[in-house]
């Protein structure tokens, strides 16, 4: 529901003692300062701050995998057993929003807390039942993703599946992992077909849909953006079209990287439903014309 995963409790790790430095989150709810001490903080040990990951917080694959229980007793204890570092993750996840520090931009770390709002919901029947129908389309594919290897594909699924839901089978074709007629790799001296994430077609006019959706700051976009001009170019002169859906803390930090790609774009847009709207507008202004 909060959007925040393993690369935002790494800045929180690597940030806790600013942060934190008396082990106690003081956070405003109902106009009221509270206080919340972490109870894997303890000055009198080396080890003075809690150590959030996917798998100490036991949220990796293996963990929240109920296959891998091999008794109902295992299982009862995987559900309603919580470690003192999930609870010191879970006062983060639902009061993260109300650290006096929050919302200052130049802390990354404590600006990445804004996102952590859920708590403030409590009570707010109406409010909260608002909140979660606009979290869906973030929590839905997460919640399916240990059926896939990556977020990004799983972000790639939802995308053709939503483009396929909003058309009649009949008007299009869409393929994940497809190529565009007459744009190839521009180093390959074979001319092999490029092969883009999603290719949508009507009739004889194509459009190649790229997706990333990163909560790390690896590579992939940066690649992306690298073959944007070229790709671009070969696609615009064989009268096809070229959009991204980009999302995740990871790509928006490579600012120069998505500056690149909206230049060499037909359409970009995020993850979100509405902004899926504007890419199923595009398409179907493409297509009619």
């Amino acid at each position: 529901m909060t959007d925040f995963g393993g690369e935002p409790f790494k800045n929180v790790n690597k940030e806790f003692a600013n942060l934190f430095p008396d082990g106690i989150l003081k956070y405003y709810w109902e106009e009221q300062e509270l206080l919340y001490k972490f109870k894997t903080f303890n000055k009198d040990q080396k080890i003075q701050k809690p150590k959030f990951s996917n798998a100490s917080l036991k949220i990796n694959n293996k963990n929240i995998s109920l296959k891998e229980a091999n008794s109902l007793h295992r299982r009862v204890s995987i559900i309603n057993v919580l470690t003192d570092l999930q609870k010191d993750a879970i006062a983060l996840l639902l009061f993260g929003s109300g650290y006096s520090k929050a919302s200052e931009q130049t802390d990354d770390a404590a600006y990445t807390l804004a996102r952590c709002e859920i708590g403030s919901y409590l009570g707010k029947p109406d409010e909260l039942k608002t909140f979660i129908n606009q979290r869906y389309i973030y929590v839905s594919p997460i919640i399916k993703g240990a059926k896939f290897n990556t977020l990004g594909q799983v972000a790639q699924k939802y995308v053709a599946e939503y483009i396929k839901n909003n058309f009649y089978e009949s008007e299009i074709t869409v393929k994940i992992g497809g190529n565009l007629p007459n744009v190839t790799h521009a180093d390959d001296s074979q001319r092999r077909l490029t092969s883009f994430d999603i290719v949508v077609s009507k009739n004889n006019k194509y459009v190649a849909i790229e997706v990333s959706f990163q909560e790390t700051t690896n590579s992939v976009i940066e690649r992306k953006s690298g073959q944007a001009k070229s790709r671009y170019e070969q696609i615009d002169k064989a009268r096809h079209k070229i959009a991204y859906v980009i999302d995740g803390v990871g790509n928006f930090r490579r600012e120069r990287a998505i500056k690149t790609i909206c230049s060499y774009s037909d359409c970009t847009v995020a993850f979100s439903e509405n902004e899926l709207k504007r890419l199923y507008e595009f398409l179907k202004s493409f297509f009619e014309t």
